[in-house]
């Protein structure tokens, strides 16, 4: 059985008054934030470009999403920019808040993969990989840093909140999806910077590394024992919380019921020479150095 649980508490309001936008959103993880976004209070904007697994247009499910939320009597309005658009992307962030009279919270989730060993990967796979992730945070969250940047200078500062999406495959990397992990991990590096940058206008940045069954993970492995996508939204909930402002330039990996705290990027063992070092004496050094550090997790895949 899936690592889900099936109490659902009441609604209580975490978000009560904020805007949120969500990328991606129509189907699986960002379907299930948008929805635990809503039931908390907040106001959405639900952001799918309906494309396939392999990148191809067709329907947008965000309206069935945004009916779901008015049904359940919240607030929601559809969107379908492409989020690697640098001008559809901004009108994105206009449209919230034009339509709610703000913006507070972004969460990037929109993504695809094309998954393919290294020697077999094509150069428009990569290029369409890394658009759509890595462009797809950048070019939403320039806009609303630029919207949240101004209203901290007009005397209107606003508890701005991202939430980026990384992955394992980021963190530790994952066989056979060679841009699928350069794009994760590249947004992982994006949240730090994007954290320290922003902390100035009270803004905070953080990513998660959601684990769940969706239509990106059937079929490339067994996933009958992963969790659920609505097991990855309660953490996403927190976190666009005014509660969370202490927390920001973190990233997180949610498993079902288990959260870990991403603990990479870090200096490890050193030796200084105080000099140049010689060519022929580094292999002694590079092996102390590996036996007194960590061995690395293992690539996912192998």
């Amino acid at each position: 059985m899936p690592r889900s649980s099936a109490h659902r508490p009441p609604d209580r309001g975490l978000l009560q008054g904020r805007v949120a936008i969500v990328t991606g959103a129509g189907r699986g993880i960002g379907r299930a934030h948008a929805l635990e976004l809503a039931r908390q209070g907040a106001a959405v904007v639900v952001n799918d470009y309906g494309v396939s697994l392999a990148g191809e247009r067709g329907d947008s499910p965000a309206d069935e999403v945004v009916a779901e939320i008015e049904a359940a009597g919240g607030r929601a309005v559809a969107n379908g920019a492409d989020v690697a658009d640098f001008a559809q992307a901004e009108a994105m962030v206009r449209q919230a808040i034009e339509t709610y009279g703000a913006l507070d919270v972004l969460v990037n989730n929109a993504g695809f993969v094309r998954d393919r060993m290294l020697v077999n990967a094509t150069e428009d796979e990569w290029d369409s990989v890394i658009r759509v992730h890595l462009k797809g945070h950048f070019a939403p969250l320039r806009h609303a840093a630029a919207y949240w940047r101004a209203e901290s200078k007009a005397g209107r500062p606003r508890a701005g909140r991202v939430i980026n999406t990384s992955s394992g495959a980021g963190l530790q990397g994952s066989i056979g999806q060679v841009a699928y992990s350069a794009a994760k991990g590249g947004i992982a590096t994006m949240t730090l910077v994007a954290a320290a940058e922003l902390g100035r206008v009270g803004v905070t940045v953080n990513a998660i590394a959601p684990v769940a069954r969706t239509r990106m993970t059937e079929g490339a492995f067994d996933t009958s024992d992963m969790a659920v996508p609505e097991d990855n939204s309660p953490i996403v909930a927190w976190l666009a919380s005014e509660a969370a402002g202490h927390v920001t330039g973190r990233v997180f990996e949610i498993d079902g019921g288990k959260l870990t705290l991403e603990d990479s990027w870090r200096h490890g063992a050193t030796r200084d020479a105080g000099r140049r070092w010689e060519a022929f004496e580094l292999g002694e050094v590079v092996d102390a150095l590996i036996a007194e550090g960590a061995a690395p997790e293992p690539v996912y895949g192998t």
